[in-house]
């Protein structure tokens, strides 16, 4: 693989270097985030290896979701002393797709690179979801069934786009008051249950198999059997 290796510390950016170097990959290092940033944009790697706390006024996250922002999907593995859980879990939602805390073992940092370069490249984003005979178009932000156009509040259609990304699968209140609402507590109220309603309501009546179906005490489930 090319990979292209963003850390300030010298001592383990020459060791990091020379143990991926060792086992037949190709290492590009720079120790600052903005020339990380610019080689990362420029040119073409297979992998990035990143510090999480990096000068030249870009740090490891921010060079990483400046770059998902621009459509680069290259895969990504932090190297950060920043152990704990919440900072871990800032870098992976920043688009990183692995976090390793320092200090770490060289077998297990190589281990981690060769299984993210074994990953399949990441196709262009889908911009319509189909299940059965009703289909999202996620760039019109438009429903329909059976070719009939159905009307949908923003809060229903990013509810249905959920449950259509994980067709065939049961989805949790908890996961939908997360990735709906943005609520990271219960409210205790009926929200979902009525939002989930309304889109019964307008997707599967006068249709005859329903496609939104309700499992017992877990949650909901979009799929074309009944």
């Amino acid at each position: 693989m090319r990979i292209l290796l963003v850390e300030d510390d010298a001592e383990v950016g020459r060791f990091v270097k020379k143990g991926l170097q060792e086992a037949g990959h190709t290492v590009e290092h720079v120790p600052n985030g903005r020339e990380g940033l610019f080689m990362a944009a420029s040119e073409n790697f297979d992998l990035l290896v990143l510090d999480r706390m990096l000068p030249g006024g870009i740090d490891g996250v921010r060079l990483v979701e400046t770059l998902r922002g621009q459509g680069n999907h290259t895969p990504v593995l932090f190297l950060s002393a920043l152990a704990g859980v919440d900072e871990r879990v800032k870098g992976l939602k920043a688009g990183g797709d692995d976090y390793l805390v320092k200090p770490f073992a060289f077998a297990e940092l190589l281990a981690r690179c060769e299984a993210l370069g074994r990953r399949p490249a990441v196709d262009a984003p889908a911009t319509r979801l189909k299940i059965a005979d009703l289909e999202l178009d996620l760039l019109s932000r438009t429903v329909t069934r059976g070719g009939k156009r159905i009307d949908v509040q923003p809060r229903e259609f990013r509810l249905l786009e959920h449950l259509m990304r994980h067709a065939g699968q049961v989805v949790t209140r908890t996961m939908l008051l997360e990735k709906v609402w943005d609520y990271h507590f219960d409210p205790q109220t009926n929200v979902i249950d009525v939002h989930v309603s309304r889109l019964r309501q307008k997707l599967d009546k006068g249709f005859d198999k329903p496609l939104i179906h309700t499992v017992r005490n877990a949650g909901y489930m979009i799929r074309a059997e009944p």
